[in-house]
């Protein structure tokens, strides 16, 4: 990975890369995304950017730093994953809620997530990739 003057994490993609064609760099499982800044706050602040909802792609564009990679060339599973590791550099693992108890639905019940145990889906292992995002599958 290329040296970048401010801080980065290479995370891993649920898809192992094995949907990717073999020239793109995505094709490796690897994903290398730097910490957000008050840049990346600022997009995600942008009402105009909310309004038009573009502001996940936008905030993915800036954070990416593999060379020759943008938030669309990303699967839906990955780019997913990419999200969630976004938010766990930003501002930690621990993601707390408020959601209605069942029992007495006028009385909220806080509870905190561990981003970092999120389960992402892994790709059927009787599955034959061909690395052109398709591939054969016998049930």
């Amino acid at each position: 990975m290329a040296e970048h003057k401010f801080p980065t994490e290479v995370i891993d993609l649920p898809s192992q890369g094995k949907l990717y064609p073999k020239d793109s760099p995505l094709s490796k499982g690897k994903l290398e995304l730097k910490y957000m800044t008050t840049r990346e706050e600022d997009i995600l602040m942008s009402e105009n950017l909310i309004k038009k909802g573009v502001v996940i792609d936008k905030l993915l564009d800036s954070l990416i730093v593999t060379e020759g990679v943008k938030q669309a060339d990303l699967i839906l599973g990955d780019k997913n994953a990419v999200l969630v590791a976004a938010r766990i550099l930003a501002y930690g693992p621990d993601y707390t809620v408020e959601i209605p108890n069942p029992s007495d639905i006028e009385n909220m019940v806080e509870h905190t997530f561990d981003l970092s145990k999120c389960p992402f889906k892994e790709l059927p292992k009787k599955v034959k990739f061909n690395h052109e995002n398709s591939f054969e599958y016998t049930t």
